[in-house]
């Protein structure tokens, strides 16, 4: 199933609308790096894939803006852990 992210400038966060529902990742943007502090999926739409959609897409938008990403959020760190395309972007991946 096709998922649109959107970024919500105002509230700060990338955003999937699905069934009526939002997740979400809220992130600090600051001049070369981008911090994603909070990953959330509401209970009715978990095992669909949106998260890892989610931050997949994120650091997709991470690496096209040259941005360094400080993982907060311990679902997108373990994301890069397990994605050896995203840990060069990483400032807190461990080789």
């Amino acid at each position: 199933m096709p998922y649109t992210l959107h970024q919500n400038v105002e509230k700060n966060r990338f955003e999937v609308t699905h069934q009526d529902l939002v997740a979400f990742v809220d992130y600090k943007l600051h001049k070369d790096e981008i911090s994603f502090i909070h990953t959330e999926v509401p209970r009715e739409l978990s095992g669909k894939g949106i998260g890892s959609f989610l931050a997949k897409n994120v650091l997709e938008y991470a690496k096209d803006k040259h941005l360094k990403v400080k993982p907060y959020c311990p679902f997108i760190k373990a994301y890069i852990d397990k994605h050896e395309e995203y840990q060069a972007i990483s400032l807190f991946h461990e080789n």
